[in-house]
């Protein structure tokens, strides 16, 4: 998030908080349940369901800050972690997968990469 928000303005960046902002609902609730049917009180388990996600704002103020200082090599950070995610995907996932059917999780993995460079390059 901050380095959306150090790189770019407008619209973007905002949808991409909401984006992650939203889907930290399901990670606080990850924590909390399970602290609840341990017998943790139901604010307790939300406060530490909460404090999950209490470093994503420390986190992206230190985004935007380097984003800022770095502006002229962020194209090759933003590709090497974009490379990163995609050597943990196949090396963590694609195994596991290719177990049950090897052709369909390499057809599914090519359409997915594929209509992520689609959009990309369409979207901008």
């Amino acid at each position: 998030i901050g380095v959306a928000f150090g790189a770019s303005s407008g619209l973007g960046p905002w949808l991409l908080a909401l984006g992650i902002g939203l889907q930290n609902i399901p990670e606080g609730a990850a924590v909390s349940l399970p602290l609840m049917r341990e017998g943790i009180s139901r604010g307790k388990s939300f406060f530490f369901g909460q404090l999950s996600g209490a470093v994503e704002p420390v986190a992206a103020l230190v985004g935007v800050l380097l984003a800022l200082r770095l502006s002229t090599i962020l194209p090759f950070l933003l590709a090497f972690s974009a490379g990163a995610m995609v050597a943990v995907v196949g090396g963590e996932l694609l195994p596991e997968a290719a177990s049950a059917n090897k052709n369909r999780t390499i057809i599914g993995f090519l359409l997915g990469f594929l209509l992520m460079m689609v959009l990309d390059v369409t979207l901008g």
